[in-house]
């Protein structure tokens, strides 16, 4: 009896063993999308803003539209048809997603300093660190957590657009503060969520996807975060 509890004790452990490395290579794959995102967004606005010829081209003319919109416009299509799409095409909807948010964001260079700039993202790459960690560690669960989050995201938008016409100085302020303390909870929770996905995966392809989709919602996080605090942080030039 005591030998066969101990010969299922071992293939429970190995089972466990296996999800185990499983799970963080399944992550791994997520962080490494995510940081790759990141890489290429700031590669690509740091090359525009630099440019003066191709900047001019752009935010000179209605290009600027659809250097704003356009990245907004593949997200949702990217959210809502991942499922119908292979792991390859999703893959390369994501890298244009991050470069086309890259000529988006490149007005940033030309608007703040690069001390506040490098300052501002290593602020945002440690706090996105600690609270992706804790997502990813903690036994809690965080369901609760992100269904108020989300009604503060919704608040947050609706805030934004009303405060187009407002122009309020006290407004952004409040937006701001408020922004970085809903995203930055939303890097635990959505973690969490994703290292959840990772054991409803079902094959190889959509695991795959899944992963791609998982650093698409935590470069969104970190983008946010990092914006909310350029906002408060940031030196203007």
């Amino acid at each position: 009896m005591a030998l066969q509890d101990r010969r299922w004790m071992t293939q429970t452990d190995a089972a466990q063993a296996d999800i185990d490395v499983g799970l963080r290579s399944y992550m791994l794959r997520v962080y490494n999308y995510m940081a790759s995102g990141l890489a290429l967004t700031g590669l690509v606005a740091a090359f525009v803003a630099s440019t003066p010829a191709v900047y001019s081209a752009i935010f000179g003319t209605p290009l600027m539209w659809v250097a704003i919109l356009a990245p907004v416009a593949l997200v949702f299509f990217l959210s809502f048809r991942v499922h119908a799409m292979s792991a390859a095409t999703a893959q390369i909807c994501f890298w244009v997603y991050a470069a086309l948010n890259g000529v988006a964001f490149a007005s940033i260079f030309m608007v703040y300093t690069g001390t506040s700039i490098a300052r501002v993202f290593f602020i945002t790459a440690a706090t996105f660190g600690a609270m992706s960690l804790y997502g990813y560690t903690t036994k809690r669960d965080l369901t609760g957590m992100g269904t108020f989050l989300f009604a503060g995201l919704i608040g947050i938008l609706i805030a934004m657009v009303v405060n187009i016409f407002l122009a309020s100085s006290a407004l952004q302020f409040a937006i701001s503060v408020i922004g970085v303390i809903v995203f930055v909870g939303l890097t635990a929770y959505d973690t969490q969520r994703i290292k959840d996905v990772y054991f409803a995966a079902d094959g190889e392809e959509i695991a795959a996807k899944k992963s791609i989709m998982g650093a698409l919602t935590l470069y969104l996080d970190f983008i946010n975060i990092f914006l909310m605090l350029m906002q408060l942080f940031g030196d203007r030039k």
